[in-house]
């Protein structure tokens, strides 16, 4: 997937969906119900049990959704990453070489960073859009819009304490789309297998970020 490919998808979607699962099939359930609720944009931390079965598995049962890899780290978690058939990659950090080896495979890449020397540090790499992260930390929807004025012209994508509530103010800040994890799947209804009650949460998120 090109990087214009998956820009116009975000900017369609407007939110991406962060699934981190301590057990495989409870990250099946999961992505399932970000789908059946209308999300198509779906991240798998790397930090999650077998992100790579999870990835491959995913990529076979939902092709109609994009299915990426999040927290990764190294060379060795991108390479794995590309090679399970991740179609985008989400950093927590800038690192320079895992952003340019991410363009040179033409593979679209989204690094995490917080202040302005980050952010344009990862854009001037080749970064495909830049995640900020944790925005809750560091004044949430107003960081955003101050950010807006000298750094317009990236694309920005917020995480980290975004919420149901608190979503469609980062994308009238100017953010391109949010990531949502834990917000989007509720203890109570995973304790449960409810996940039609967690369909119908991402289908409330979706009706509120594409207003």
């Amino acid at each position: 997937m090109s990087n214009l490919s998956w820009l116009s998808q975000v900017q369609q979607q407007r939110a991406i969906a962060v699934i981190r699962v301590a057990q495989y099939d409870l990250g099946i359930h999961l992505a399932k119900a970000a789908a059946e609720g209308g999300l198509k944009l779906i991240e798998i931390t790397w930090n999650s049990d077998r992100p790579v079965q999870l990835i491959q598995h995913l990529r076979d049962y939902l092709p109609h959704c994009v299915i990426g890899a999040g927290t990764l780290l190294t060379q060795t978690d991108l390479e794995r990453a590309i090679a399970a058939g991740a179609q985008f990659l989400f950093t927590p950090h800038v690192n320079v070489d895992l952003i340019r080896t991410a363009a040179e495979q033409k593979i679209p890449m989204v690094p995490g960073a917080l202040s302005p020397t980050e952010i344009v540090t990862a854009w001037q790499a080749g970064a495909t859009a830049v995640k900020v992260f944790p925005i809750q930390s560091v004044g949430g929807a107003d960081y955003i819009r101050h950010l807006g004025a000298p750094l317009g012209n990236i694309p920005l994508i917020p995480t980290g304490g975004v919420t149901l509530e608190n979503a469609r103010t980062f994308l009238e800040a100017g953010a391109i789309a949010v990531g949502v994890s834990g917000q989007l799947f509720p203890q109570e209804a995973i304790a449960q297998g409810d996940w039609q009650a967690i369909a119908q949460r991402v289908k409330r998120l979706v009706q509120i970020v594409r207003g």
